[in-house]
């Protein structure tokens, strides 16, 4: 076999390997009975999230004077709050302004993080040390505490809520790919590669990264719901997105004024959880699928 050959096979293999995982991942999360629950958990709660303008009953920011903390009933299938909006059409559009912080904030974390991981675990050396000591200072606090400080600095809005999140979540996506990378990058594939001439930038993108992205998955998931209770705190400390703007933290701090309206609290605290357990699910049955040895 020549040389020519060779090349061509080996630019050839990596284009259909990753295809054949994610959707064997896929098939596998749906033959998983937690993975198959946590998918329609999600897939409901972003169906719900996009036909909102179409679901709600109500104006979510419409005030009904005349029904100023009413109980649950036919008109108000949530109640009404301290100023009489509808509680149901608040957690109908909540869930848009959570999913969608959420999905921005992860996403660029993991695009972010699988940068700093690739290029600090396949160059080594003192640009290595010196990624990750900067990874390692941003873990040394608090997520929440990080978190705070940055909304403090940029001020309280939706979209520095986003980027404070996705700092918060760089670091864990950083360090995990860099660990992958360094022994990805040892394989023999790798070293054929890099034998043969490619560049590096080729061998992360068409080598490297395909062997990691499946754990990158399996972690984002998980991490997703770490995503949406953060963002439920800032929001809960009137640091998050800013009024009449719903967000289940903003309802759940304010019901919390409100003992006497157990349903202002209720609801947005059903919504949060719900949503944490959906991604919880899809997460653990991720990882079940990509090691079967996790399984019982």
């Amino acid at each position: 076999m020549s040389i020519a050959n060779v090349t061509s096979t080996s630019d050839r293999a990596p284009e259909k390997v990753p295809d054949a995982r994610w959707l064997g991942l896929l098939k596998g999360l749906w033959r998983h009975r937690l993975g198959r629950a946590g998918c329609i958990v999600l897939a409901v709660l972003v169906l719900v999230a996009a036909g909102a303008d179409w679901l709600a009953p109500h104006d979510p920011t419409e005030i009904y004077y005349d029904y100023i903390l009413v109980a649950p009933d036919s008109r108000f299938w949530f109640g009404t709050d301290e100023l009489g909006r509808d509680i149901f059409s608040r957690v109908l559009f909540g869930a848009r302004v959570s999913l969608q912080v959420v999905a921005a904030a992860v996403a660029l974390s993991l695009v972010i993080g699988a940068a700093v991981g690739l290029i600090s675990g396949y160059a080594g050396a003192w640009i290595d040390n010196g990624l990750m000591r900067v990874m390692d200072g941003l873990m040394a606090f608090p997520a929440l505490v990080l978190a705070l400080a940055i909304v403090a600095v940029l001020g309280p809005d939706l979209l520095n809520a986003m980027i404070a999140i996705a700092v918060v979540n760089t670091p864990g996506f950083a360090r995990l790919v860099r660990g992958e990378t360094l022994v990805v990058r040892e394989l023999d594939y790798v070293q054929a590669a890099r034998a043969m001439g490619a560049s590096p930038l080729r061998i992360v993108a068409r080598h490297v990264w395909p062997s990691v992205s499946g754990n990158v998955l399996v972690y984002g998931s998980l991490k997703a719901s770490a995503a949406l209770i953060t963002e439920s705190a800032l929001s809960f400390l009137g640091l998050g997105v800013q009024p009449p703007t719903p967000s289940w933290g903003y309802m759940l701090a304010t019901g919390m004024q409100y003992t006497q309206a157990w349903w202002m609290s209720i609801f947005p605290g059903l919504a949060i959880f719900l949503t944490v357990l959906g991604l919880n699910l899809i997460g653990d049955a991720a990882r079940d699928v990509i090691d079967p040895r996790t399984q019982r």
